[in-house]
């Protein structure tokens, strides 16, 4: 019998009614091993509900009670880390070291989570007039939702909840239902550490759930990662329905290489950015723009390092890199490099014939670099989302910088050079949210924010960090007199108050 993944709602397992469920697959071997419970309109409102309800006395609690659980979280879910990479491993597929370091990530916002009475001080002005104080308050929102995507079924979730629910909020998270058991053992380790029930919610489901988050009137605020498109459509009906909403979206990460850079360091960077995680990163770095003549150079160093990576199960110590998460989205991703040479791109390696011995019916590509990719073709054009490098032709740093310009996406970009004068121009004139100096994925610590700009971002805050705890909270201002009892009484004064 084939073991279901159910929802979390109100502190504990909640079986689907709706009836409808989706596949979970192993993509090392390609059989459905769990299936996942769709939510119905009634199961996300009763999350809701549970967390409308819990909201009474979580967002009154002291900060010293949220923090001692978020405190008590981090020790287990440090106890558990392994536990959790390997169901991230089982389901998404990436290799297990790698999986490992997303859980390190997702930790770092749990510490800033603990600490975030001091993101949460307020401010006071005494005597803004005749014995008159003005006190600023951040205050939570209420329920708030998160729904995350597959290639970071741990990490991204814990970009938003720790915060949310450090800040007083209780939260609603829908997870990608092709990898959704992480989230439930997140679930489980936060009811462990004394959270109380349905502060923490988890709903599983298709595009029926999310529609329902985005438009359920006891819904605050949503943050979303994903592709552009869906990011778009988050942004627009949450924002429709008056909740507040950061929507990531998706991502065609440049890497500038001058004349003068460390060509090996340079070609390291490339390879570990666009294949780690199988190119299933919204920072991997797809395409490199080569400035001058060293393009024949790098392109031949980036081969033979590509050349040399090992690919297999995730669970296999030995491999460097897994299959993708589905045999359809491997099918895209193959179909790029397919057409590339029609395009107009020079296919340097093709791994679209590549498979593992034993594990034939895995979803398995190999490492595929395409150079001198014109802007016209789709393999540069689109996000691919898998691991496939474009290598793209500049004469000067200036059209280098203008090609990465015209990208309508602009999450993350990085440049490798040793002069620090070029290094400054370009941290000023990319127009990207997050930029890496000779570091090709420039993810931002935990105490700062997350977040791109154009197509990679809908919404006005970043993810994390201070943007973080400002999106889950909102401003209050408290305007207070004492009078002295030997004052006299002030009378009616009906015109606009002053200070004096």
């Amino acid at each position: 019998m084939t073991d279901i993944v159910n929802h979390w709602i109100g502190g504990k397992t909640v079986e689907g009614a709706s009836g409808t469920y989706g596949p979970v697959t192993d993509p090392a071997t390609g059989a459905v091993t769990t299936k996942v419970a769709f939510a119905s309109v009634e199961e996300v409102d009763a999350a809701v509900a549970a967390a409308r309800a819990a909201f009474a006395s979580w967002g009154r609690s002291s900060l010293a009670q949220r923090t001692q659980i978020l405190f008590r979280f981090r020790a287990l879910l440090d106890a558990h880390r392994d536990e959790i990479a390997a169901l991230i491993t089982a389901e998404h597929g990436k290799v297990h070291s790698d999986a490992l370091g997303e859980v390190a990530r997702g930790l770092e916002i749990v510490d800033l989570a603990c600490g975030i009475n001091v993101q949460l001080k307020g401010e006071l002005s005494t005597e803004v007039a005749g014995r008159v104080d003005v006190a600023a308050i951040r205050q939570p929102l209420g329920v708030v939702a998160g729904i995350t995507p597959f290639n970071f079924p741990a990490m991204v979730p814990m970009w938003m909840f720790p915060l949310a629910i450090a800040c007083g909020n209780t939260f609603v998270l829908k997870p990608s239902e092709k990898d959704p058991s992480a989230s439930v053992r997140l679930a489980e380790l936060l009811s462990e550490a004394g959270l109380p029930d349905g502060v923490f919610n988890v709903v599983h489901g298709d595009k029926v759930a999310v529609d329902r988050l985005l438009e359920h009137p006891d819904v605050k605020a949503v943050s979303f990662v994903g592709s552009t498109p869906i990011a778009r459509h988050v942004h627009l009906t949450a924002s429709a329905h008056g909740k507040r909403v950061q929507a990531l979206g998706g991502a065609k990460n440049h890497m500038l290489v001058l004349p003068d850079a460390d060509l090996d360091a340079a070609a390291d960077a490339a390879v570990s950015a666009a294949y780690g995680s199988a190119g299933e990163r919204c920072m991997a770095i797809s395409a490199v723009v080569a400035v001058g003549s060293i393009g024949d150079e790098l392109v031949e160093k980036i081969r033979e390092r590509a050349e040399k990576i090992k690919i297999g199960p995730g669970n296999d110590p030995a491999s460097e890199m897994g299959p993708l998460i589905t045999r359809a989205h491997r099918d895209k991703v193959a179909s790029y490099v397919r057409n590339a040479a029609a395009e107009g791109c020079e296919v340097v390696l093709d791994g679209t014939g590549f498979t593992v011995d034993g594990h034939e019916d895995g979803h398995w590509i190999g490492i595929s670099l395409l150079d001198r990719v014109p802007t016209t073709a789709k393999a540069y054009q689109d996000e691919i989302f898998g691991p496939v490098l474009c290598v793209l032709r500049a004469g000067t740093y200036e059209e280098g910088v203008a090609l990465i310009n015209a990208s309508p996406f602009g999450n993350g970009t990085a440049i490798f050079t040793r002069d620090g004068g070029a290094a400054r121009r370009f941290q000023l004139e990319v127009e990207a949210g997050m930029v890496g100096v000779n570091v090709p994925i420039p993810v931002p610590v935990g105490y700062h924010s997350f977040g791109g700009w154009k197509d990679s971002l809908f919404g006005d805050h970043h993810i994390y960090g201070n943007d973080g705890t400002r999106f889950y909270t909102r401003g209050k201002v408290v305007t207070t007199r004492w009078p002295d009892p030997a004052d006299a009484p002030a009378g009616v004064d009906l015109g606009f108050p002053r200070n004096h």
